[in-house]
Formats: structure tokens, C-alpha cells, sequence
């Protein structure tokens, strides 16, 4: 796979499907390439590029004292990275589309933010974020998960973490046969080795504020689902209302895990969200 290196020396593979303007694909807490697997072919006309988040499956040892700033920092980086490298790309004369789901979401909307802190904007066309991994103020007060997880993991309990994780974040703490959906979700059981990854991950999500304005000067499509955790759906909401030009779309019936579980519903709005036929 292609690499490039991020602006503090992390090495960024991605993997690059088809022709056209680049679609950088963001994933959240489960292993990349088999999350996106059921969305890219919906997306012909883009090139689709699926970065490995750098050092995913691989635990800090201060994860209880990492920020948010230091986690995401790291996150924007990479993909700060990836974009400079396919903006040196000739196929395309088309800047990026960021598509993000969850804490893929999130580090989107920041790349995007530091972008335009920077006055680089340009360099990425649009942002379309699927439930970006934010807690509203009053439930991140009071959020445990990543405790729970860490607990369970101590106890040797690897898989057990994971499913605490699918079962609060996927189904809403509401899923009565979760084994069952296991069994066909296609990137079980390969995302039980990411559990240290995924703890790390949701240290930095109980820790996250969102500001008053997100200043992003690119446009952005903010994307959520009725069926999914509600605080997830009204972070969703906050976070569209703090950016400066973005649309809002819910999809009925569909849970957190939007883009692979409704990939042509999700095709479908950001063809319309950048007028492509």
C-alpha cells in the first residue's frame, strides 16, 4: 500500500480504489477496510482511499491522562498528510471529499478546522460526517465506557469490552440478540484485537467539548440515524449547528453504524450534498 508521513513522523498507509476525485474514507472504532467494504462500491466515480489510522490496535500507557487535544492531534496529522499526498497526485484535479463515521467523523471536521485555521481550506472540497464521535455536555458529565471497557479488558475479557462497546454505541444499549447481529456484522470478530485501540479512543471522546463555532470553511454534511444512541443524535444536531455553512440530514430507522449499514442512502446524500449525477 501507498505511505506517506504525517507532519510528526508517523508513517500513513492507505489503500487507493478506482479512478477520480479522491473520497478519503474515515473509520471510527472497527477495523477500516472491512467497515467501508459494503460502502465503496457506491462511489464509482471517486477514487476511494481508506488510510490505517496510525497505531490502531496498540494501547497508550497514560491513556487516563491523554487529551483530547493530543489524541486528535495525532488523528489531524495523519490525515493532513494524506491529503498533501493525494493533492501531489495528478489523476485528479479535484481536492478530497473527507467521509467520516464516528471518531472518523470527528477527525474530519477537525481536519477541516485546522485547515482552515491555516488558511488551507481549499486543499479538501467538502466534509460529510456521519454521527461524529461527540458527547453532549450533560452526558459526558457522567460517561463511564471507556472505565468499563478498561475494567473488562483487565479482566481478560477481550471480547467482552468490544461487545460493551457494539452494544452502547451501535445499538443503543437496546440490542436483545446482539450475538446473533455479531455473527453478520462483517468486521466481527476481526475488531476484538482493537479493544485497547477503541478505549483509548473513547478516553478522548468523554474529554471533548464541543466549541461555540467550529470555524470550517468548507462545506459540510452532518448525517445520523433514529435508530442509534439518542445522545449521539443530538451531539450530531450540536455539531451542525456550530458550524458556519452545513446541512442536516437523518436517516429513519438506521443505527450508528449509518454508512455501512444504508451505504447507498449514504451515496445518495452526498452525491445530492455535491451535485454529482
Amino acid at each position: 500500500m501507498p505511505t506517506t508521513t504525517s507532519a510528526d513522523g508517523i508513517d500513513v498507509e492507505y489503500e487507493r480504489r478506482g479512478e477520480g476525485q479522491p473520497l478519503v474514507l474515515l473509520h471510527g472504532g472497527m477495523a477500516p477496510r472491512q467497515y467501508w467494504e459494503p460502502v465503496i462500491p457506491h462511489f464509482e466515480e471517486f477514487a476511494a482511499v481508506v488510510p490505517q489510522r496510525p497505531g490502531f490496535g496498540t494501547c497508550l500507557d497514560d491513556h487516563e491522562e491523554t487529551g483530547p487535544d493530543e489524541v486528535l492531534g495525532r488523528e489531524v496529522a495523519s490525515v493532513r498528510a494524506l491529503v498533501d499526498d493525494l493533492g501531489a497526485d495528478d489523476e485528479s484535479d479535484a481536492p478530497p471529499v473527507l467521509l467520516g463515521h464516528s471518531f472518523g467523523a470527528l477527525t474530519a471536521i477537525e481536519t477541516a478546522r485546522a485547515l482552515s485555521a491555516d488558511d488551507q481550506a481549499a486543499e479538501i472540497e467538502a466534509v460529510v460526517a456521519y454521527e461524529p464521535a461527540v458527547l453532549p455536555e450533560s452526558f459526558r458529565e457522567h460517561a463511564d465506557l471507556a472505565d468499563r471497557m478498561a475494567a473488562l479488558l483487565d479482566d481478560g475479557d477481550r471480547e467482552g469490552a468490544m461487545k460493551l462497546y457494539v452494544d452502547q454505541v451501535i445499538h443503543a444499549g437496546e440490542g436483545d440478540d446482539l450475538d446473533a447481529w455479531l455473527d453478520e456484522w462483517p468486521v466481527w470478530p476481526d475488531c476484538v484485537e482493537l479493544a485497547e485501540e477503541v478505549i483509548r479512543m473513547n478516553y478522548a471522546v468523554e474529554r471533548y467539548e464541543v466549541p461555540e463555532r467550529l470555524d470550517v470553511a468548507v462545506p459540510t454534511l452532518v448525517l445520523s440515524g433514529t435508530d442509534g444512541p439518542d445522545f449521539l443524535r443530538e451531539s450530531a444536531r450540536t455539531v451542525h449547528d456550530a458550524l458556519p455553512s452545513s446541512r442536516f440530514v437523518e436517516f429513519d430507522g438506521v443505527s450508528h453504524s449509518g454508512p455501512s449499514e444504508a451505504p447507498a442512502r449514504t451515496a445518495d446524500e452526498l452525491h445530492a450534498f455535491l451535485g454529482v449525477r
